[in-house]
Parts: structure tokens; C-alpha cells; sequence
């Protein structure tokens, strides 16, 4: 088939969309699909521009086989609605030129959420190009942004809910990534039959890749010989990481590193000064590679959400990471997430935002070096038999395959190709 991805975000920027739209790409083109990702120009969370992107326009460059077309993007920090907002614009508009004017009709579009805007560019390449759009739904928007309280004007959540409900409809398919996201959709009146869940996971040639080694980065950060606690992600608002803050207060003899970047950053930085927290290191956002040696220096590893409804409709993909490492989890998400750890076996369950809870799972995770095992052996095998990426990607695919793949004609095909079509 030939793909066209509407992505915002993809590698050298890190996060769960740049992850799971590279990786998908990347296995689609390696069996000989062709792909072209049209994403920005790499800024994500920090909103300054890699170095290797300033100043350009459109970059066009093939990499692992996937053709990519970075657009120019307005700049911000991943903080402030109405920036924001104008850095979404931004991408919808210039992604969609480039969509327009510099790719072949292909045989799909696909965009992913959260923010419509990217969706609504794939939506509007689809129109031009006469094919089927696909909505892959990672996350519940404009609803998380509510129930966190970022969106709070009437007007605008009227005008989001009405793109939503516009999506859902016009999409030939979409791919949620959690199974509570389905009921939600068919609580909207989607159809079951145009709704497959494709779920986050880990790719195994990550694991397999050669890195610092744990003990390695211990001598590092002087950590030898340390009970480590680590949260690795997006230090946002979703997140409630002042709870991690408080357990660190109550819990000296553990040692925490917070890891990545996000809107709360400096507001928890500032925190752990005034509690004079010396058990606690904030470390800047790592590269892709690096980022597992955190994972496996770390003995427990914590995936926080707050206590909202919403939460309990997600997957974190922290989760895959997490237990295909070998890292003893503390799931502090209810819902699919928390059904997800205990089917697995891979952590500890608590309430999500309860301070007192946390505390306990992690001395409880101190004091037994034999359940951290368990947790971690249970928990790697799990998604190794169940989360690979490749095994995912292929899903997808054969969905795409499934419904569009009929549709092929010579116009998706290079000229010998379409040659061998007309004669056959």
C-alpha cells in the first residue's frame, strides 16, 4: 500500500506519538509499503527547534525507508492554550500544502490525535487526493483537556466537540489505542465495524540495542549502591507528579530521578527546592537510546495519572516500557491501565493521586528484592508475547490492507508496477 501519516511529532523528538508513528512506519516500509510521514519540524516539548532543522522551511529526507516531509511550525513550549493552539494551526496549514503539492495520491491518509488539527489536515489531504481517512485516536480530546480544566471557554469547547463528532464521522476507519476508547466511540453512535484497536507497545530491536549499561549510568550519576524510584516521561499537567515530590519528603533513605521535560517542569523543580529534597534529581529530556538505561537503573518505575474519569479510558505507553525492560511498576492509573498491570503481573496498583498509597508500594517494593523479580520476569514476558511493535504494526496494516487495500489502482503503484497490473 502506499500511506500517507499525519503526524505532528517524530523522531529526534521522544514521546509516545513520535514513538509509536516511527515504529509503525518503519516495520510498513520494511515489508515494502510505502510511507511518507508528514510531520514538523523537531521542537517538542522545549519548542526550540533542533539544530539540525533551524531555519529550513520543508525538509524532505528518507529515513529507515520512510519518506519524511517536515513542515515549518510555530514554535512554542509545550505550555499556554492559546500559543498552543496557534502552533496546531500552524502544522494544519503547512502540513497540508506539503501534503497537497509534494506527495502521490496514495491509497490512505491517516491522522492521529490528541489535537483534531492534525487529523483534520489528514482529513482535508484525503478530500483533495479522493482516498479514505483514517482517525487514529491515541488519546480523548477535547475531553482530557476539560476535565484537566486547560479548556474552560464554551465557545471553543463547542467548536472541538463539533470536530470531533465531524471526524468520527467522516473517518472511513479509526484506530483507538485502548479498548475503553471503543465504548466510547460507540457511546457516540460510531459503528463497531469501522473501529479496530491497535494498542502502544515496545519494539523489540530497542531492547535489543546496544546501550550505557545500567550500572554504567549509576557510576554516572553517583547513584551506586541507591534504591532508585524513577518516573520517565512528560512532566505535565495529566501526570500529578507533586505526589512523587511528596513520597520523596517522607521517604529519604530512596533515591528518585525525574526524567523528560513538559509544561510542569519548572514549577517542580522550584518544589523540590523549597522541600530541600536531596533524595531527588530532575534530569533533562534523554535520547531514545540512553532512555533505557534509565529504565533498567531504575528498581521500580512509577506511571502516574490524576484521579479523572477520562485516565481510566487510557493505555500509557510507559506501561510496555516499563515491563519490557524488566522494571517493577507502580501503576497509579485506574481503569484499563490498572486491568492491564494486574493481567500482566508486571506491578503494584494504587489510587491514582494518593500520596499515602504510593508510599507504601514503594517500601513494600524496598523491602522484597523477590517480588521485584517476579514483577519484572511477569511483566517483560507479558508484553514480549503480547506488546511487540512489529506484531502491532502488522495489525494495522492488514486493517488498512483489509478495508483499502481493494482500492489499489495503478495510480499507487511505481510504472513497472502498474505495468504488471495492466497486463496481468
Amino acid at each position: 500500500m502506499r500511506i500517507t501519516f499525519f503526524c505532528q511529532y517524530y523522531p529526534p523528538e521522544m514521546g509516545a506519538p513520535a514513538a509509536r508513528t516511527a515504529e509503525h512506519a518503519q516495520h510498513w516500509a520494511a515489508v515494502g509499503h510505502a510511507v511518507t510521514v508528514i510531520t514538523g519540524m523537531p521542537n517538542h516539548p522545549t519548542g526550540i527547534i533542533h539544530p539540525d532543522y533551524r531555519g529550513a522551511w520543508l525538509r524532505r529526507e528518507k529515513i529507515a525507508g520512510v519518506e519524511l516531509l517536515r513542515s515549518w511550525v510555530y514554535v512554542t513550549p509545550n505550555k499556554g492554550f492559546l500559543k498552543r493552539i496557534l502552533n496546531f494551526l500552524s502544522f494544519l496549514v503547512t502540513s497540508l500544502l506539503a501534503g497537497v503539492l509534494l506527495t502521490r495520491r496514495p491509497d490512505v491518509v491517516v491522522g492521529t490525535s490528541p489535537q483534531f488539527f492534525c487529523a483534520l489536515a489528514a482529513y482535508l489531504l484525503s478530500v483533495v487526493k479522493r482516498v479514505p481517512f483514517v482517525f487514529e485516536v491515541r488519546d480523548i480530546w477535547p475531553q482530557s483537556a476539560i476535565e484537566l480544566g486547560v479548556l474552560r471557554n464554551r465557545v471553543v469547547i463547542a467548536v472541538l466537540e463539533t470536530m470531533e463528532s465531524f471526524l468520527y464521522r467522516r473517518a472511513a476507519l479509526i484506530v483507538p489505542v485502548a479498548e475503553a476508547t471503543r465504548d466510547y466511540l460507540l457511546a457516540k453512535g460510531i459503528s463497531a465495524e469501522k473501529i479496530v484497536v491497535i494498542p502502544n507497545g515496545i519494539d523489540a530491536g530497542y531492547l535489543a540495542a546496544p546501550s550505557l549499561s545500567a550500572e554504567g549510568l549509576r557510576v554516572e550519576l553517583g547513584l551506586q549502591g541507591q534504591f532508585i524510584v524513577s518516573y520517565i516521561g512528560t512532566h505535565g499537567m495529566s501526570h500529578a507528579l507533586e505526589q512523587v515530590l511528596e513520597a520523596a519528603g517522607r521517604l529519604p533513605d530512596v533515591f528518585f530521578l525525574l526524567v523528560g521535560e513538559g509544561a510542569e517542569k519548572a514549577k517542580l523543580k522550584a518544589q523540590a527546592q523549597a522541600m530541600k529534597l536531596t533524595n531527588l534529581r530532575l534530569i533533562d529530556q534523554q535520547p531514545r537510546d540512553r532512555l533505557f538505561a534509565f529504565y533498567r537503573a531504575s528498581d521500580v518505575g512509577i506511571v502516574p495519572l490524576k484521579k479523572l474519569p477520562l485516565f481510566q479510558k487510557v493505555l500509557p505507553s510507559k506501561l510496555f516500557e516499563l515491563m519490557g525492560n524488566g522494571v517493577p511498576l507502580i501503576c497509579s492509573v485506574a481503569g484499563e491501565a490498572a486491568e492491564l498491570v494486574e493481567r500482566a503481573g508486571g506491578g503494584l496498583c494504587i489510587e491514582p493521586e494518593n500520596v499515602e498509597a504510593l508510599i507504601s508500594a514503594i517500601e513494600r517494593l524496598c523491602d522484597d528484592a523477590a517480588l521485584r523479580r517476579q514483577l519484572s520476569a511477569r511483566g517483560r514476558d507479558f508484553v514480549l508475547a503480547h506488546y511487540l511493535r512489529e506484531t502491532l504494526a502488522a495489525r494495522y496494516v492488514a486493517a488498512l490492507q483489509e478495508r483499502f487495500g481493494s482500492g489499489m489502482t495503478a495510480h499507487s503503484l511505481s510504472l513497472p508496477e502498474a505495468e504488471a497490473v495492466e497486463r496481468s
